[in-house]
């Protein structure tokens, strides 16, 4: 076990730099920072004397170089666009980010295996074909479409949510939440909504495929033939082995909602790490966009990493090989 986490994580770190690499190469061609900062009256004096001030008339390989030292000291350098250090707006924008992505996460886990293990069951149900309508719909629909219907429906029509913010927050030994208010929860469901409809789609199909697939299978029939209580082979022998490759699935899934979750925070104007992404990306500030670029490997990475040892947690078989 400890040599396959070993591996793993070398093979992580050679990720991460490769991304690095690839994401600080890419943004030195998204636009000039200095034409954003001092505006089209500035002299040219003006602006060679800032571009010196921030390091940008240096070599792309020195300003790699220099940005990679600090990263290894855990520096993220500063905003071309707030004079800020870039690790403290994301310390500030990060527990928004996640209270959304994992809230939604586990709900869609959630209802989608039950709604999909009940549709493997009971296929002929009512039950069973409204989930699978539930997930037709969050697999045609893209989410800043879901957004904006729920916003026109629940914000504009009906004036039952709030249609953009988070909401009142506290501090909780450093992190910021919204969880210990009524308010809070409120601002939540819209957002939580539509990042839940996005990955229930494929955990509502997959889970009802998979469970089909093992219900047919010869154990499931042995179990049967020895007088095994249904609800026995269904719930504990036959949901453990769907769940290998849902688990996958939902794994990956949490990883892109964590990490491209600018989309549904941009609709509903939500503070999290893909707002200052995207208001980042029109400034053409480099040291943010480039410690986006990183989070979102770590995500990818880190759960990549996750999924593997629960792998090993549901399948025995995993284990015994791996000794």
């Amino acid at each position: 076990m400890f040599g396959f986490i070993l591996r793993r994580l070398i093979a992580s770190l050679g990720v991460l730099l490769v991304v690095t690499v690839l994401a600080f190469v890419l943004f030195q061609y998204v636009g000039d920072p200095v034409n954003q900062m001092l505006g089209v009256e500035a002299t040219e004096a003006d602006r060679q004397r800032l571009r010196a001030e921030l390091g940008l008339d240096d070599s792309v390989p020195s300003q790699f170089a220099r940005y990679v030292a600090n990263l290894a000291q855990g520096e993220l350098g500063n905003s071309l666009r707030q004079g800020r250090p870039v690790a403290d707006m994301f310390r500030e924008r990060l527990p928004a980010t996640l209270e959304l992505s994992l809230l939604s996460g586990v709900l869609a886990l959630l209802v989608g295996v039950v709604l999909g293990v009940s549709a493997a069951i009971r296929p002929n149900a009512l039950q069973a074909k409204v989930a699978m309508l539930f997930s037709l719909i969050g697999a045609t629909l893209p989410s800043f479409l879901i957004g904006i219907l729920l916003i026109m429906g629940f914000s504009v029509q009906l004036n039952w949510l709030p249609s953009f913010g988070r909401g009142p927050t506290e501090l909780v030994g450093g992190w910021s939440t919204g969880l210990l208010s009524a308010r809070g929860w409120v601002h939540l469901i819209m957002p939580v909504a539509t990042l839940c409809l996005f990955q229930l789609a494929l955990i509502v199909r997959l889970s009802r495929t998979e469970m089909l697939e093992v219900l047919k299978s010869d154990y499931v029939k042995f179990a049967r033939a020895r007088g095994i209580p249904e609800h026995r082979i269904r719930y504990g022998h036959a949901l453990r082995n769907a769940m290998i490759p849902v688990i996958t699935v939902a794994g990956l899934q949490l990883g892109t909602v964590i990490a491209f979750a600018l989309v549904t925070e941009t609709v509903f104007q939500w503070p999290g790490v893909g707002l200052l992404f995207v208001e980042s990306l029109a400034f053409a500030d480099v040291p943010v966009l480039a410690a986006y670029l990183c989070f979102v490997s770590l995500t990818y990475v880190g759960i990549n990493l996750l999924v593997d040892l629960a792998y090993v947690g549901i399948d025995p078989r995993l284990r015994v090989s791996g000794s």
